[in-house]
């Protein structure tokens, strides 16, 4: 059997906020390498968001570079990586010449053919078309076929999808597209894997919620969700990303599975445990797969409190973690207290207050009969409305500070 190692979403260079994510970043890619390593890891899939934006910094991309090379075991384990919909397609395929030398394989657009030809290390790409590869490697007298589905809409595939029903006209062109490839490549002889970066679902189910941090997946004209079933039947399992949490979409036919991001990345993630999904596999058999739980970086908490010293203890109990905390009070949470609670940790990234009993919004809603009034009056009518309270005398303070700036200004 092939051992085949099935990751997604690094989002390399994302940042919780004002916080960087970095250093995390750089531990979890090293653990990955580790699960690599002592499972005597035969192939990596990398199912797209590589990087967080179209142009990652330098610390970035240098990051991903440096993992790839030892993941890739200077060029004996081969890795296959997509864009996602926050990659360049441009900038994913860039170092491709390069990086094929050491065994590693960008694929970012859908018109892009692999060369074929054989690596020093003995990896040979024996057959390829836009939207497929076929691998032979050393220790194997068997192929690896893996249809290569990168973020894609309407615009990147150069097709026109009329004007009914896109949604529909989206999926059939791309089940025909790789159904078109398996028929052609994927025999019984080999092992045949998909690997893409789109909103998979099994029709008929309730949609997967995409997370906080992630872009929701368009084409031109509306969502963009296909359905399990448009996967060519040959296809022993289908390894995706974008969603952030790990779970099998379908089992049906085959494993349809999203492996997780390697990090939690917003609060909607809160309390996830990630994985990597470690992959065995021969032709004409069902594959094995099962999840690897990841360690490293901080844990994401969403907690609620009511009081002062439960706050300060369960913080000190949690030190290596980013929380949004919400806070219940009768009144807005005052100074000392909320000085106390961002005192106590580094990683609070969102402390929000929840009012007890608020005074019914409904009769303080802004008129425009209001708006002859002053400023700092308008600001509390505002602030009741949205809060159920009104402003204290700090909060005051400081908007009328900062409007006797703006007038200075």
């Amino acid at each position: 059997m092939i051992k085949i190692l099935h990751t997604a979403d690094w989002h390399l260079g994302k940042r919780l906020q004002e916080y960087s994510r970095l250093e995390e970043q750089k531990l979890v890619l090293d653990e990955i390498i580790s699960i690599a390593d002592e499972n005597e890891v035969d192939m990596v899939l990398l199912a797209g968001d590589i990087f967080d934006t179209f142009n990652p910094s330098h610390e970035a991309v240098e990051l991903l570079y440096k993992s790839l090379r030892k993941l890739s075991k200077n060029g004996t384990r081969p890795i296959i990586a997509i864009s996602g919909n926050h990659d360049s397609t441009q900038f994913v395929e860039a170092p491709d010449p390069l990086a094929r030398e050491i065994g590693i394989f960008f694929y970012g657009r859908y018109d892009t053919v692999i060369p074929v030809g054989q690596l020093d290390s003995g990896i040979e790409i024996t057959q390829s078309e836009a939207g497929f590869i076929e691998m032979k490697l050393p220790k194997f007298n068997f192929p690896i076929r893996i249809l290569l589905a990168p973020y894609a809409n309407e615009v990147l595939l150069k097709t026109y999808l009329g004007e009914v029903d896109r949604e529909s006209e989206f999926r059939n062109v791309l089940e025909e597209k790789w159904r078109n490839l398996a028929d052609k490549y994927c025999d019984e002889n080999g092992v045949n894997l998909f690997l893409g970066h789109f909103y998979f679902m099994k029709e008929g189910e309730k949609p997967e919620p995409e997370p906080e941090s992630e872009r929701p997946i368009l084409h031109v004209g509306g969502t963009q969700a296909i359905f399990t079933h448009n996967l060519p039947k040959q296809i022993q399992y289908a390894a995706l990303g974008h969603l952030h949490r790990y779970h099998a979409v379908d089992r049906s036919q085959f494993p349809v599975v999203y492996s997780s991001s390697p990090l939690a990345y917003s609060f909607s993630e809160a309390e996830q445990q990630k994985q990597v999904v470690l992959i065995q596999a021969e032709p004409n058999m069902a594959v094995n797969y099962s999840p690897i739980g990841l360690t490293s970086g901080r844990m994401l908490y969403r907690k609620t409190f009511d009081n002062l010293p439960d706050t300060l203890d369960w913080l000190e109990q949690n030190p290596y973690a980013f929380v949004e905390i919400t806070f219940v009070t009768e009144h807005s949470i005052d100074a000392p207290t909320r000085k106390a609670i961002m005192k106590a940790h580094d990683g609070i990234v969102n402390l929000i207050p929840q009012i007890k009993n608020p005074i019914g919004s409904e009769n303080q809603s802004l008129k425009v009969e209001d708006l002859s009034k002053d400023m700092v009056s308008l600001f509390k009518m505002f602030y009741q409305s949205e809060k159920g309270q009104e402003p204290n005398e700090d909060l005051v303070g400081i908007f009328k500070e900062i409007m006797s700036q703006n007038e200075e200004g």
